[in-house]
């Protein structure tokens, strides 16, 4: 009943006008994004922080939008993959096994309703797990030591490649550069470390400005680099005639779909992209012989889309119960949380209660909000498609260094983001990934302070960092994040390319 009552306030939170007003624009901006092939909404969310600091929102209000935008990103993913067989993002490469055959058949507005459709079911599942999972989890987590969490971020660490990350070697080169990179300033004793003497370096390096260098600013170079790329197949879409027979046909696949990638996204290094695999290999096994998968089977769309998405909602549960994001996008939403002075974790559920059942009622009012734009409104974002890169990049460019600006008016700054943004560009170049060095951008400092909390009580002793059971468990459970990619993941991104012809994809 208590979480029904702290449910209902956040409706009151999520309802108000403008709240609404922004997780409607949150909600088309994320289906925009989803639909260009290779943004994806890590780096949609990161383009879109400084607006939501430029526009001064109030932190709930900006959570809500961006919220808003992770959730739409995922759905827009699949409006590319059926239409021109590119996915929209890496979790949305299963959705192009059966929503392109669809397209060619003369079934690309069948496809489109279909995934949408699936989408909401696997959102609206995993929200509802979140629901009642997040507050169980979070007064778990009260019980949390300085020693614990020091476990459970290097836990955070271990499976950041994941067991669909190709190179796990590389995630931990990179999450040990952030780690580095978190240390610069001037720490809790007073010493300063890495400052080369430059004022602007005493408070160390502002993640927001890291976050949208890394991101948006190395996307932006990408885009320049493909300018070239000339013009795109021309997208029709039919006239939609599903009818509710067909709705009723996918229903079980997108159940099914929904709570597979819940738990993929609650998971630590599973992400989107395992919970659309599994959700499209069970539907092959349920059905059997009596599905034509791979030529246009409509619950090889369901499964897959209402895999991702639920897993997209399922990374929310770490994030906001333990302050360890379950995906790359949520590592941004974690350092916008940073950012606005909210401290994510078991206390957030009671010191930002309004914040988080806000956040929570607005991803189940947005999941309403995204069927209504994604069906009737698709014709829409199919045009948006065709809008050329050199009238989005001033934009986005735009946005980008107004928002950082606006935040401490420094062209200091501003000349560290657009570093931020060239070496990004190398790291994607080395295929070296991002988000390893965001996370110890994040948790580097709260990291480095429970260790010295925990070596404070124990007056040095190192054993106290594995003195309780819970301690010891997540050493394990972290052992096996650092071992199983190189076991698991060799033999799943091979069945993987077997499903689709393509390389596995690198994690969410």
């Amino acid at each position: 009943m208590e979480t029904l009552g702290y449910l209902i306030d956040g409706f009151g939170v999520a309802l108000a006008p403008h709240n609404l007003m922004f997780a409607l624009l949150g909600a088309f901006l994320g289906t925009l994004i989803g639909a260009l092939p290779g943004l994806g909404p890590a780096n949609g969310v990161a383009i879109l922080i400084p607006l939501a600091f430029s526009l001064g929102l109030a932190p709930e209000t900006a959570l809500i939008m961006l919220t808003s935008v992770y959730a739409g990103a995922m759905y827009g993913g699949r409006i590319s993959s059926i239409l021109l067989n590119i996915p929209g993002d890496e979790p949305a490469m299963m959705t192009c096994l059966d929503g392109y055959p669809m397209a060619r058949k003369g079934k690309a507005a069948e496809a489109l309703a279909i995934s949408a459709v699936a989408s909401f079911m696997g959102s609206l599942i995993a929200t509802v797990g979140l629901i009642l999972l997040a507050p169980l989890l979070a007064r778990f987590a009260l019980t949390f030591g300085p020693a614990e969490y020091f476990a459970l971020f290097l836990l955070a660490f271990a499976t950041l490649g994941g067991i669909t990350g190709k190179n796990p070697m590389k995630t931990v080169v990179a999450a040990c550069l952030g780690l580095m990179i978190s240390t610069m300033g001037i720490d809790s004793t007073g010493v300063q470390r890495y400052t080369f003497g430059v004022l602007e370096l005493y408070e160390g390096v502002d993640f927001i400005i890291a976050i949208v260098g890394l991101f948006a600013i190395s996307e932006l170079l990408f885009f320049i680099e493909d300018k070239a790329g000339g013009g795109k197949e021309k997208m029709t879409v039919n006239k939609l005639s599903l009818k509710w027979a067909d709705i009723r046909g996918i229903m079980p696949s997108s159940i099914r779909g929904g709570i597979l990638g819940f738990i993929a996204g609650v998971l630590p290094g599973a992400g989107a992209s395992l919970g659309s695999f599994i959700g499209y290999t069970l539907e092959k096994k349920v059905v059997g012989s009596k599905g034509y998968f791979g030529e246009g089977d409509p619950r090889g769309v369901a499964g897959p889309e209402a895999g991702n998405n639920g897993a997209s909602s399922g990374a929310l549960v770490p994030m906001l119960t333990l302050g360890v994001p379950g995906s790359g996008t949520t590592a941004v939403l974690l350092a916008l949380l940073i950012s606005l002075n909210i401290t994510p974790g078991p206390l957030m559920f009671t010191q930002n209660a309004d914040i988080v059942w806000g956040v929570i009622a607005a991803l189940l009012i947005g999941n309403f909000l995204l069927l209504v734009l994604n069906i009737p409104l698709v014709g829409i974002f199919v045009r948006l498609l065709s809008v050329p890169p050199k009238y989005l990049l001033p934009v986005v460019t735009m946005v980008a260094f107004v928002g950082i600006y606006s935040i401490s008016n420094s062209a200091f700054d501003l000349y560290f983001m657009v570093a931020f943004g060239v070496a990004g560009y190398v790291f994607r170049k080395l295929e070296i990934p991002l988000v390893p060095i965001i996370l110890g951008l994040l948790l580097g400092p709260e990291m480095e302070k429970n260790l010295r909390h925990a070596m404070d009580i124990a007056d040095g002793d190192w054993t106290i960092l594995w003195d309780s059971g819970l301690a010891i468990g997540l050493w394990v459970f972290a052992g096996l994040g650092l071992i199983l990619p190189y076991i698991v993941g060799p033999l799943l991104r091979r069945r993987m390319k077997a499903a689709t012809g393509t390389g596995g994809p690198e994690g969410d």
